[in-house]
């Protein structure tokens, strides 16, 4: 669970130990992996056109961008307990919405940071429009947020609990 505020990103012990051994996974073990993936390349020839060595390069380059993103993460990572269960949208919840009070018409998503995203739920991070019109209403209150055409759309809170993972 991960809740942002400010510049300091809150998370629970689980979710601090997961991101952490991703990143000791991308800062070692894949690093030599990709680093043997370039040299195996490079020794097939003439680098301009060896297809295996610019996709291990472009691989390289997006494995260093998710080890700065973590390191940037969790050196700004306050660890911390999960949210309350007093029916307050926060996040580090599971949230229920109804789309324009119609309770047929439901979304369960996570309310949390983008690094913490499941594939398990649909993950919207409290700064998106949707996240941001959910954050601290109440079971029952309706909230507003604005569409990508400009339009504004209406949500009725069903549910709001902690997520257990």
């Amino acid at each position: 669970m991960t809740q942002t505020s400010d510049n300091v990103t809150w998370l629970t012990q689980e979710a601090y130990n997961q991101l952490k051994a991703e990143l000791e996974y991308l800062s070692g073990p894949a690093r030599t992996e990709i680093a043997a993936k370039i040299a195996a390349a490079r020794e097939e020839g003439d680098l301009r056109e060896n297809g295996g060595y610019h996709a291990a390069k472009e691989e390289q380059g997006k494995q260093e961008l998710r080890v700065r993103q973590l390191t940037q993460l969790l050196e700004s990572a306050k660890v911390g307990e999960a949210p309350a269960t007093d029916g307050v949208v926060a996040p580090g919840m599971v949230v229920t919405i109804a789309f324009d009070g119609d309770p047929e018409d439901t979304l369960d998503f996570l309310l949390a940071s983008r690094e913490y995203a499941s594939s398990d739920i649909e993950t919207y991070s409290p700064q998106s429009p949707l996240g941001s019109g959910v954050n601290g209403k109440k079971i029952g209150e309706d909230a507003q947020y604005e569409l990508p055409n400009g339009k504004k759309a209406m949500v009725r809170i069903l549910e709001a609990k902690p997520y257990t993972g």
